[in-house]
């Protein structure tokens, strides 16, 4: 029997649109002026973890790790928002990655909910600038929750004001933080990227070119089924 998920939560860097690539130039920009490199392989870290998590990290990287007061932390943090502010504001609807529109599209004509879980506090600006703020009957962002993932606050919010149980939801991922929550949360992991990165996800799809509702479900369903 195919079950339906009532609810499927998505991330948004990464999921949506690659906002990620902003918050890794801001990111850069920013360990530049530190005197600390941010390259790829680090940023892999920063994904799906709250702004000043990612800051904490940076600063571990470095083979001397400047010693910063709450006051100076913070401050550099909200540097790096106003530059990956301004970066994001170049995005349209254009930026929405493929085959996500659709599949939007296609759940909410099934009568699931839909959410955002987000590590950003610029969620409900993307969203906007991608004109997707009407796709979704609710937002998570860290505004909301006191724990960032791989805590699965974020999502147990969302199945919390959808009104859903955890086991009846899916959520769309692609950090290993984030997969670590959407499993914490007790619910079914899709993951988005490569199997070194993302290999405990429920299901995993190289990109969202790949996500099809209908294996979406056939995989919930399976995984349902033995829960």
């Amino acid at each position: 029997m195919i079950l339906l998920p009532q609810a499927v939560i998505f991330d948004l860097d990464g999921v949506l649109t690659d906002t990620a690539e902003y918050h890794y130039l801001a990111w850069r920009e920013l360990g530049a002026e530190l005197g600390i490199e941010v390259d790829r392989g680090l940023n892999e870290q920063l994904k799906g973890v709250s702004r000043l998590e990612s800051l904490e990290r940076i600063i571990a990287s470095a083979a001397q790790p400047p010693i910063l007061t709450e006051a100076e932390l913070a401050a550099l943090a909200a540097r790096k928002n106003t530059r990956y502010t301004e970066l994001i504001a170049s995005v349209t609807p254009e930026d929405i990655l493929p085959g996500i529109a659709e599949l939007l599209a296609e759940l909410r004509a099934a009568g699931v909910k839909l959410a955002v879980g987000s590590a950003s506090r610029n969620a409900g600006f993307v969203l906007e600038r991608l004109e997707l703020t009407g796709a979704f009957d609710y937002v998570v962002d860290a505004g909301k929750v006191k724990h960032g993932k791989p805590h699965p606050e974020t999502f147990l919010n969302a199945a919390e004001y959808l009104k859903v149980s955890a086991s009846e939801c899916v959520g769309v991922e692609d950090s290993a933080a984030g997969v670590e929550a959407i499993q914490r949360a007790g619910m079914f992991a899709v993951g988005i990227g490569s199997p070194e990165t993302l290999g405990q996800a429920d299901v995993l799809v190289p990109s969202t070119g790949q996500l099809n509702m209908n294996e979406l479900v056939s995989a919930y369903s399976r995984w349902n089924g033995g829960n």
